[in-house]
């Protein structure tokens, strides 16, 4: 499930894209640096503004989104 008080969307911010706690850090940005291969740790100590459930949030959102779009092509 989404937590939606850790992932936020507001139009004027970030081109609408999903932020973190209202930031300007957007679920994007966190999935590039983990996937670009930092880990958990190597990201907060990056941006300590961030929480680990900041992280783990950003990874629910990317699984529900690819939840949503694999039963899109199923449909």
């Amino acid at each position: 499930m989404i937590d939606r008080q850790r992932i936020t969307i507001e139009p004027g911010k970030r081109g609408g894209k999903p932020c973190i706690r209202h930031m300007r850090i957007t679920v994007y940005d966190v999935l590039d640096f983990l996937a670009s291969g930092l880990t958990i740790e190597q990201v907060l100590e990056e941006y300590p503004e961030l929480e680990r459930k900041d992280i783990l949030a950003c990874l629910a959102f990317a699984a529900d989104r690819e939840h949503r779009v694999a039963n899109l092509c199923v449909a």
